[in-house]
C-alpha cells in the first residue's frame, strides 16, 4: 500500500465528499472506516461474494478491490443512497429493489442483502424493461448468501422489475 496520502473528492450518496487517504485504500475501508458508511460488508476482498457491491456512475462494482484513486471524480451510491436514486423520493421512499425484498422476506442474516440489492438495482437500470428480466439475466449476478435464499432472491428480482416498469409508466 503506497503510504502517501492524498485528497480525493467524489459524490457519496448525493453528497459532495472530500476524503485523505492512500490512493491504493480500497473503496470499502473508505467507507467504513474514514466516512462511518457501514451498508458495504466486508466478505471476501477479492471481488467473489460481492457484499461490499456499491454503484460508481449507476454500475456496480466491488469496493473491496477498487482503489480509492479510481473513484476521484465520481458518483457513489451505497445501499444508503439507493433510495435517493428514485426520482421523485421522498425520505421514507424505498427503492423498488428494497421494496420487493421486504415483500418477498429475503434476508435471514443479512450481511450480503445490501451487496444483492445493488447488484440486483444496477442490472434492471440497464434493462430496456426491467419486467421482463430473465432467468439468464438473473443468472448473471455472482453475490454469494451463505444463508441459501435463492430463491426469494430470484422472486424479489422479478417482482423489483415489474415495480420499475410501474414506476416508469406513471
Amino acid at each position: 500500500m503506497t503510504d502517501t496520502p492524498q485528497t480525493f473528492t467524489f459524490s457519496l450518496n448525493g453528497t459532495p465528499t472530500t476524503v485523505t487517504a492512500p490512493p491504493d485504500l480500497p473503496v470499502l475501508w473508505v467507507l467504513r472506516d474514514l466516512l462511518g458508511v457501514t451498508g458495504p460488508k466486508y466478505g471476501c476482498g477479492v471481488d467473489e461474494c460481492r457484499a461490499c457491491t456499491c454503484h460508481v456512475d449507476g454500475r456496480a462494482f466491488a469496493t473491496c478491490v477498487t482503489p480509492v484513486s479510481a473513484i476521484d471524480g465520481h458518483t457513489i451510491t451505497t445501499i444508503e443512497g439507493l433510495a435517493g436514486t428514485v426520482p421523485g423520493a421522498g425520505p421514507d421512499t424505498l427503492h423498488p429493489v428494497q421494496q420487493a425484498w421486504l415483500e418477498h422476506d429475503v434476508p435471514q442474516c443479512g450481511w450480503c442483502q445490501p451487496g444483492q440489492i445493488m447488484m440486483v438495482s444496477a442490472l434492471l437500470a440497464q434493462l430496456p424493461d426491467p419486467a421482463a428480466i430473465t432467468d439468464a439475466d438473473i443468472d448473471k449476478i455472482r453475490n454469494v448468501c451463505r444463508c441459501g435464499t435463492y430463491f426469494r432472491i430470484r422472486e424479489a428480482i422479478k417482482r423489483a422489475g415489474e415495480l420499475l416498469a410501474e414506476g416508469a409508466d406513471s
